[in-house]
Formats: structure tokens, C-alpha cells, sequence
């Protein structure tokens, strides 16, 4: 079984996916760490030094390698979606989950992160707001779950997930914790 998730920067992919993976005995693939590896720098000075065209190419090649690797958990990176070869392959070779978080929701996660290229800008909630109504369509498009980000905590958000596969008959009952099993988070967790 392959999961991916998708959403928008900040969301929680990365997080969500780490502790998922981790539940289900899976490995997490962070496709954007994967570029990272693959392109020799963060993607940010990538971004500064070449463009967005040609990084969506790399992280394109990784999304395929991916899709085409064992089972696993994806972790995307925000604009994924972007490009129709990922959306199709994602859609086809996952469950893909999307982490739908609120712009506001993400602006308060993200105002102080200087690492993220698309919003290093004047008006971070402008652009988030500007991201959200150009890529929410394409991840409801890619995704076969959406899940409702809001507030919660990380082991509700996995909850969450695993009583999505559940219901879809992926996951074996037993393996999905009841709600009296969700604690927060350990600093570092």
C-alpha cells in the first residue's frame, strides 16, 4: 500500500506522514527532501538560482520514482499538484489523503518560516490566499480523502487517516487506535 499526502505548505504533510508511516510499520518518502538530495541545496537557492520550471521538473522525476517504488507514506511538497503527470500519478499509484488547512490556519504556522520560496514575500496571507484558490481544486482532484485540518493535533490528524483506511477496508481495525489512545505530542515527537 502507498499513501500520499497532499495540501497546501504547511499543512502537515511532513509531520503527519512521519507519524503515520511510523504506525503502520511503512517508510516515509518526503519527496521534498528527496530533491533536496537530489539538486544539492535547499530547494529555496534552487529556486532562486534556476526557477520554478525546472525544480517542478525534478520534483516531477522524484514523484514517479516514487509512485514506482515499495510501499511507503509520500509526503509532497505544496505545489505538486501543479503538474497533471503528478496529479495522474499520485491519484493512480496511491490513497492520497489531502490535508486541507484554511489559509489563516497556515499563515499562523508559517508567518516567521523564511525556508519556504513561495512566500518569502510582502504579503504572506495575500499569497497564501492567492496558493489556496489556484491549488485547492487540484488537490481535491487528486485526492480520494480529504481531511479537515482546522486545529487539531498531529496523532488526531493520523487518527483521522487511519479511520479513513479503515473504513475503506485498507487497514485492519485493530491497527487503528481508539480516541482514548490520542495524546499530544512530546517535544522533539
Amino acid at each position: 500500500m502507498i499513501l500520499a499526502l497532499v495540501g497546501m505548505p504547511g499543512c502537515g504533510k511532513s509531520t503527519v506522514g512521519r507519524h503515520l508511516a511510523r504506525h503502520l510499520g511503512l517508510t516515509l518518502a518526503d519527496s521534498d527532501q528527496l530533491i533536496e538530495q537530489r539538486i544539492g541545496m535547499p530547494i529555496r537557492n534552487f529556486f532562486e538560482q534556476h526557477g520554478e520550471a525546472p525544480f517542478r521538473d525534478v520534483e516531477e522525476t522524484v514523484i514517479a520514482e516514487l509512485c514506482a517504488g515499495d510501499e511507503r507514506v509520500i509526503a509532497t511538497g505544496g505545489g505538486a499538484v501543479l503538474r497533471e503527470a503528478n496529479r495522474r500519478a499520485l491519484r493512480q499509484c496511491a490513497h492520497v489523503f489531502y490535508l486541507r488547512s484554511a489559509p489563516e490556519d497556515l499563515y499562523r504556522r508559517l508567518r516567521h518560516d523564511t525556508h519556504r520560496p513561495l512566500l518569502q514575500v510582502a504579503d504572506p496571507l495575500r499569497r497564501l490566499r492567492e496558493l489556496f484558490r489556484q491549488r485547492d481544486p487540484l488537490y481535491r482532484q487528486t485526492a480520494h480523502y480529504v481531511i479537515e485540518t482546522g486545529r487539531p493535533s498531529v496523532p488526531s490528524l493520523v487518527n483521522m487517516v487511519l479511520m479513513q483506511l479503515e473504513v475503506a477496508g485498507l487497514v485492519d481495525p485493530a491497527r487503528v487506535p481508539s480516541p482514548v489512545d490520542a495524546r499530544p505530542l512530546q517535544a522533539g515527537g
